[in-house]
């Protein structure tokens, strides 16, 4: 059970490069982008099933939950954010398109907020989360009375933050 679970951890984090892949070369995003969000949960979700049955894991499968778990966290959580900037601008007096939007750098700051998140967890320090959040809230602070920035700051943060932290626990499980 553990190699299925870091199997389909790996699988998550495949998917989301693809992804980010896929989306640089083709606009508007293509099937296959919008299919990204849904791959991944189906693996992170797979992954949970098999790790709810695994013993702990010891020696190399440790290092390569690691390894993989924050892998995914960091790349899965990019079309998980893309998904929920397409969700909301379906919505009346939604948000500007991601890439349109008032808030440079998202990509770069969400890969790292999302590695910073899930090493946090694994390091069996939560407490990390809230430093994370409160630097990177601090930091755009100045960006968020733009039109829309306080919509796409939010829903962009909710969204990576919550795949990060559903990867890590999925890693947890398989480390205790």
């Amino acid at each position: 059970m553990t190699a299925l679970s870091l199997t389909l951890i790996g699988l998550a984090a495949l998917v989301g490069t693809m992804a980010g892949r896929l989306g640089a070369a083709s606009r508007p995003a293509g099937v296959g982008v919008r299919l990204a969000p849904v791959a991944a949960v189906l693996a992170l979700a797979g992954a949970a099933l098999a790790a709810s049955a695994a013993p702990p894991v010891h020696g190399f499968a440790l290092a390569a939950t690691y390894v993989l778990t924050v892998a995914a966290a960091a790349t899965g959580g990019a079309p998980m954010v893309l998904a929920a900037f397409r969700f909301a601008r379906k919505q009346p007096d939604a948000g500007p398109e991601p890439d349109d939007g008032p808030l440079r750098g998202g990509r770069v700051i969400g890969l790292l907020e999302r590695t910073a998140v899930a090493v946090s967890i694994l390091a069996g320090w939560p407490e990390g989360i809230a430093i994370v959040l409160a630097v990177k809230g601090l930091a755009r602070y100045p960006e968020l009375r733009e039109p829309h920035a306080s919509e796409q700051f939010i829903i962009g943060t909710f969204t990576s933050v919550l795949w990060a932290v559903a990867v890590a626990g999925v890693g947890r499980a398989l480390v205790t």
